[in-house]
């Protein structure tokens, strides 16, 4: 027996008792974190929700096994919100539809969730009607002829069943009841709300394909609406790709028990909690690259020279050296030991380990480099 065939579904209860502590912490820490970026500057700002919108729409997708192109997303969502930024690249038809679905959802979090409105975020999802190698129902709830929605791992011979959507028959009917609940006025408290949506939206599957990246899109946008805000500075999709496992056993824990979603809802909040930890991180890496940038801005560089710093700024793998610059830019050696010169001659790069083919360099420290 699932969840949906309980008596009274979908009316769920949980212990407010339990809950409430941290939902008033999270509520805290989410007011906190949009009113310290609204003190900040535009273009700081900007770049803070440019890195976690594209954070968002990458690590959703990881979570469903699909592989997005960070630097692509990062393009799409730039021109889309008019944010400058340099080394802009061309963008897949697939990248642009996960972008248009995250955007519609959190710059639109206002409006009214509809039927229609689902079904063009599913066909931008999907835009060549097919999952992998199979083509599926596009812009519509799944049908009967798809046999039961299923969700199974294991060997064939030795599957096993983690969960079992209700009957294709009953969707029109479920999802009506879903858009009712989601678009009508509640004294629940929109994180609460984006919760249980989750929750229940996953539960029905509508969908042949994608049910849980719009799921994540839903939450992502009640989430917008606790904010009072379109502007992210926070990915739960994020965290819940760091917590995958618990994750999805959290989920089909809480499909089989009962309409009691107290556990679901307390591990909803405390991932929330956690995504809210990792952005203050995030946020102080932004902000020092941003910073970095104020004062390089004065200095003379070429494109490839700021790519690489770039690259520096967001973590480098390892030693930066002549030749990994020369294959990164794409450069000969001749003209990589140029472009390291003169950085160093700047004041930007400091040489360490001189001698050789042992020469590597690094950053000035941002202190150093400001005094």
């Amino acid at each position: 027996m699932y969840i949906y065939h309980r008596r009274g579904w979908p009316t769920f209860h949980w212990s407010h008792e339990k809950l409430s502590t941290l939902l008033a912490n999270i509520r805290y820490r989410q007011g906190k974190l949009v009113g310290h970026m609204a003190s900040l500057g535009f273009s700081l700002r900007s770049e803070a929700i440019l890195q976690t919108l594209t954070l968002d729409a990458v690590k959703s997708n990881e979570i469903e096994g699909e592989v997005l192109d960070p630097e692509q997303v990062r393009s799409s969502i730039a021109r889309r919100l008019g944010i400058d930024t340099f080394q802009l690249v061309p963008v897949d038809r697939a990248v642009e539809g996960v972008v248009d679905v995250l955007l519609d959802a959190t710059q639109k979090f206002g409006e009214p969730l509809t039927q229609d409105r689902l079904f063009s975020w599913h066909a931008a999802l999907f835009p060549t009607g097919y999952s992998g190698m199979y083509k599926i129902t596009v812009a519509n709830w799944r049908t009967h002829e798809a046999g039961p929605m299923q969700v199974v791992s294991g060997a064939i011979g030795r599957e096993y069943v983690h969960f079992q959507a209700p009957d294709a028959a009953v969707l029109a009917t479920e999802m009506k009841t879903f858009l009712d609940w989601f678009n009508n006025a509640t004294a629940i408290d929109p994180v609460l709300k984006a919760a249980i949506a989750h929750l229940w939206f996953v539960t029905v599957h509508p969908f042949d394909d994608g049910n849980g990246r719009i799921a994540r899109t839903i939450a992502d946008m009640l989430l917008a609406r606790a904010d009072g805000s379109s502007q992210r500075f926070y990915s739960l999709s994020a965290q819940i790709r760091k917590e995958r496992n618990t994750y999805y056993n959290t989920l089909e824990r809480t499909q089989r028990g009962d309409l009691d979603i107290t556990d679901w809802l307390e591990w909803f909040l405390h991932c929330l909690n956690r995504a809210l930890t990792a952005t203050e991180t995030m946020l102080t890496s932004t902000l020092t690259k941003a910073k970095y940038w104020e004062w390089l801005a004065s200095k003379s560089l070429n494109e490839r020279q700021r790519l690489l710093l770039n690259k520096l700024l967001d973590g480098f793998d390892g030693k930066l050296t002549t030749s990994k610059w020369a294959k990164i830019a794409k450069t000969s050696q001749d003209t990589a030991l140029r472009d390291i010169q003169h950085l160093v001659d700047q004041g930007i790069l400091i040489k360490q380990n001189a001698g050789g083919r042992s020469t590597n360099y690094e950053l000035r420290p941002l202190d150093e480099s400001l005094s």
